[in-house]
């Protein structure tokens, strides 16, 4: 699924201020695929069956299938804020 962002545009980090509470933006939809988890795995020493063995976590797993890493997933917050706010 693709959806295009929504930004917000402020002047200056002092004008985010006046935006508490408010809904900033957000960022286009994205897939997280297998690939990019195997390769963030390979990053981090992180090679847990649940992240990585696709036909164990779909026997195994409450989830049935792979899950991202929670560290993986924070990472992502980065490019996806950046899409949705724009400072100067």
């Amino acid at each position: 699924m693709s959806t295009s962002a929504t930004v917000t545009r402020v002047g200056t980090l002092g004008d985010l201020a006046a935006l508490e509470g408010t809904h900033i933006g957000t960022s286009s939809w994205f897939a997280v695929e297998q690939d990019r988890i195997d390769t963030f795995a390979d990053a981090t020493g992180d090679h847990q069956w649940i992240h990585v063995d696709v036909e164990r976590a779909a026997a195994e797993s409450p989830f049935g299938a792979p899950i991202a890493h929670g560290s993986l997933s924070l990472s992502l917050i980065a490019p996806m804020w950046g899409e949705g706010l724009t400072v100067g």
